[in-house]
């Protein structure tokens, strides 16, 4: 910040004012270590706190910037990398990625509705269960990548890990079943929740085998 008021008042227009377009911190990657929620959450609640104090920079002290986070929801239908769909605070069916300082009093989110009131509870599949598996031509990138962001979500990975019983060694796609599904399960079973960038589809046949259990 204080590097572009340095710039912008050598040129003449260091009276103008300066707002933050776009900041923020994706919280699932694919390869790059430094995406997790843990410093999402870190990054921009340090950044809300800092806004709220009102300190502004070591140039420009006690000056307040029109900031705006990138993003409020993660994108789950953008193409391209894993962490282009991750910058959200809140996933696309209102549920919160984490909580960086914006939520008042543990409220919980809620999804507004048009004319107003609640998001009504969400009716149960009719036609019998159905489970999410992986298609048939999903990338092996791409299911690493839905494991990741899953495991990152608070679901049980520890039946895919090493020993567990649905740990399948150099078997991706096995391993993505498992996560896929339990995502898609504990997330209501609605179809947007197994679209994992199109490479999820929803299916009537039970994926379980051996003793794993889907």
């Amino acid at each position: 910040m204080d590097a572009v008021h340095s710039a912008m008042k050598a040129l003449g227009y260091g009276d103008v004012d300066i707002a933050v377009g776009e900041t923020g911190w994706p919280s699932v990657c694919d390869g790059w270590d430094a995406c997790s929620v843990a410093n999402a959450q870190s990054y921009n609640g340090q950044l809300i706190r800092h806004l709220a104090e009102g300190k502004g920079t070591p140039l420009m002290p006690n000056r307040r910037f029109e900031t705006f986070i990138f993003a409020l929801f993660n994108e789950n239908q953008k193409p391209g990398p894993i962490a282009e769909r991750n910058w959200g605070l809140f996933q696309p069916d209102f549920s919160s990625v984490y909580d960086a300082g914006i939520l008042r009093n543990g409220q919980k989110p809620v999804a507004p509705v048009k004319g107003g009131g609640k998001t009504p509870t969400p009716r149960p599949v009719v036609g019998g269960q159905k489970w999410c598996v992986p298609k048939a031509d999903a990338s092996p990138g791409a299911l690493q990548a839905n494991i990741n962001y899953v495991c990152s979500q608070g679901i049980d990975c520890r039946p895919i890990q090493p020993g567990g019983v649905c740990y399948a060694a150099n078997n991706v796609k096995a391993i993505a079943t498992y996560a896929m599904n339990a995502y898609y399960q504990a997330n209501g079973k609605h179809d947007y929740n197994c679209d994992f960038s199109h490479s999820g589809v929803t299916t009537s046949v039970n994926p379980s085998h051996d003793n794993c259990r889907i």
